[in-house]
């Protein structure tokens, strides 16, 4: 498939009644072994991850070209459609997605970080407008809002309706599907899922979080596991080098890769 065929297929998979569950990947081992799983239909890189694994603090730390060749080892490590954490856009959204589309990239998280909302929303159109410059019009932006992420003490009605106001916002500029990350209670979600509409929203599975299969039944499109996919294979590491450290050997359960 062309790049623009792989952006028609990740965006059908955003579209379809059954969630798309997506395990976030770093490099390109990660993302063979997520891959190679049965049922798995799209990729999706963790930001935090990446910069994590070359020595990087997160929050755009990591320099952006360097990000793109760390995402495009992994997009020719695989058939399947790529969808790219790139932060805020890093300090250039445009420029940014028109890197990520040269290596093969066919959808983004881009975050708000809670900027004035006309700033996040022509970040946002200025992404859209990229992809389509590129040749890629079903381009998945998957926009961002931090509202949880960052709501502090604030009254979680107020939270949630500036996650409301931004998501409609982001959908208005052009972004087929919303990012609101955090540990949201089942009204929360069917809220959002009213005001953006069903297959519009996606969310993190976070320890405490609603399963994916109760995300599918309130119409999510979409459940990532950002940087716990990465956090889950080093606590099982930790958990060998205390086993060695014991006297132990591996695991019954180890698998071999291929």
């Amino acid at each position: 498939m062309t790049t623009a065929d792989k952006a028609t297929r990740l965006l059908a998979l955003h579209q379809a009644p059954e969630i798309l569950t997506v395990v976030n990947v770093w490099d390109v081992v990660s993302a063979r072994v997520v891959a190679d799983v049965e049922g798995t239909t799209a990729l999706a890189t963790a930001s935090h991850s990446i910069a994590a694994s070359l020595g990087y603090e997160d929050g755009e730390r990591i320099p952006v070209d360097e990000m793109v060749d760390a995402v495009a080892r992994i997009v020719r490590a695989t058939e399947l459609p790529v969808s790219a954490d790139l932060e805020a856009g890093y300090g250039d959204p445009a420029e940014t997605i028109r890197k990520a589309i040269g290596v093969g990239v066919v959808g983004a998280n881009l975050e708000d970080r809670m900027r004035p909302l006309p700033e996040a929303v022509a970040a946002v159109e200025a992404a859209i407008g990229a992809a389509r410059a590129e040749g890629v019009p079903d381009f998945v932006l998957n926009a961002r809002t931090d509202a949880f992420l960052v709501a502090g003490d604030r009254d979680p009605a107020d939270v949630l309706a500036d996650a409301v106001e931004r998501g409609r916002a982001f959908l208005e500029a052009g972004a087929p599907v919303v990012f609101v990350p955090g540990r949201l209670d089942e009204a929360q979600v069917s809220t959002l899922v009213d005001a953006l509409g069903p297959q519009r929203l996606t969310l993190i599975c976070v320890p405490g979080s609603l399963s994916p299969r109760r995300m599918e039944e309130l119409g999510v499109a979409r459940v990532s596991f950002g940087p716990w996919s990465q956090r889950v294979a080093l606590t099982a590491l930790k958990h060998l080098v205390g086993r060695a450290r014991q006297g132990q050997g591996l695991p019954d359960h180890v698998e071999a890769l291929n």
